[in-house]
């Protein structure tokens, strides 16, 4: 890969190996705050890429020397993450940081965590517990907008396809709100097939490809999808359908799909198949990745006697056809002026989320999300 250098992805890969704490002999001699992730489900790109990132951080000279960080993952199970969380304050947690798989479920555990001077930090997802700090976009709204783009796009009329999320999670639970009140709004708009996609791609094109056997691309309209932009456009592309006659598709905001979004004839590098510029209608978003990072800068913060925000409510960033724009090798410079899809030389993967730039989470960037490695 001509665009990162292997010297950093090997030491990262060994940091990774050693573990989050092992970063040096002097720092291992300092006392740390032991702070514990808690992921839940983790079938997909996005969480992947947010685990990284958080691991970048608590490896950044910023938390390095403060930091203690363990992982564990529960997967889509509630009970599982609540005996884990038990553990983890038994453990002599300081602070957990936690994507929650349920805004109610944890409320106990972590209503028992705080009892005992723990910090506990959501990101993405919500907890309600009121001694909870939560870390997130407005995901309601994020419905609500990738609903109205639809809606203009089709200029009030059609058929819609509707692929959903992760169910029982607040972002799904909302984002469907945002948009099915939106649609209510327009008599002319049809949702004609709803279909649980679990925010990836390949299980997209599995429930797309079902919906499409008994409605086929023709009577198909336009698509909200919370995740399958990408796969969508593909499916059509190898339908038959030219990249001018592709359907407007709002949703996440993976890599592939907004190279997708480029003009036709953009030279990109690495570019194959239908991972490549085809001027697909988009507007794309999503759940900023790095939201878990900046939850655990928050927890130090916390630990370290300062206040914080109960809801930091992190800027949706939305990218159109009329604000695409390609970084040439995805530094931090360059994502600072507003670069936001990455050539696919660099993502090999196409469902790679693309949403991974934040003024404040400095520490942390393209090979954080990559490789789990920090910016220095």
């Amino acid at each position: 890969m001509t665009l990162l250098s292997k010297s950093k992805i090997a030491a990262a890969c060994l940091a990774g190996a050693l573990g989050v704490s092992a970063w040096t002999g002097a720092a291992q001699a300092q006392e740390k705050f032991k702070i514990f992730l808690s992921m839940s489900y983790i079938g997909n790109d996005w969480q992947a890429e947010a685990a990284n990132m958080i691991k970048a951080m608590a490896l950044s000279k910023t938390y390095r020397d403060k930091v203690d960080l363990q992982v564990q993952v529960a997967g889509p199970n509630a009970q599982r993450q609540i005996q884990q969380i038990n553990a983890m304050v038994q453990a002599g947690a300081k602070a957990i940081i936690v994507y929650p798989i349920s805004p109610t479920a944890l409320n106990q555990v972590v209503k028992n965590a705080c009892a005992k001077g723990v910090v506990v930090v959501a990101y993405d997802s919500i907890i309600e517990e009121p001694c909870a700090y939560n870390v997130h976009i407005d995901q309601k709204a994020w419905g609500q907008k990738s609903a109205e783009w639809l809606v203009d796009k089709l200029g009030g009329k059609g058929n819609v396809v509707m692929v959903t999320g992760v169910p029982g999670t607040t972002v799904d639970t909302l984002r469907n709100e945002g948009a099915k009140e939106v649609f209510a709004k327009h008599p002319g708009i049809k949702v004609i097939a709803e279909a649980n996609g679990m925010w990836s791609q390949a299980v997209a094109r599995t429930e797309l490809s079902k919906v499409v056997a008994t409605r086929p691309w023709d009577q198909i309209d336009g698509l909200w999808m919370q995740a399958g932009c990408y796969t969508a456009n593909s499916m059509q592309s190898e339908a038959g359908v030219a990249d001018d006659k592709l359907k407007p598709c709002a949703g996440e905001a993976s890599n592939g799909g907004r190279i997708q979004m480029l003009p036709v004839g953009t030279e990109v590098e690495g570019a194959s198949g239908t991972y490549r510029p085809m001027g697909a209608q988009r507007w794309s978003s999503g759940s900023q990745n790095f939201t878990g990072a900046l939850a655990l800068s928050l927890a130090v913060k916390k630990l370290e006697g300062k206040e914080i925000p109960a809801l930091t409510d992190v800027p949706q960033t939305i990218v159109t056809n009329e604000n695409i724009k390609l970084c040439a090798e995805g530094t931090w410079a360059e994502m600072k002026a507003g670069c936001n899809v990455f050539q696919p030389a660099i993502i090999a993967n196409p469902g790679w989320f693309a949403s991974v730039y934040s003024e404040t989470t400095p520490e942390i960037g393209l090979n954080a999300a990559l490789v789990g490695q920090p910016e220095e």
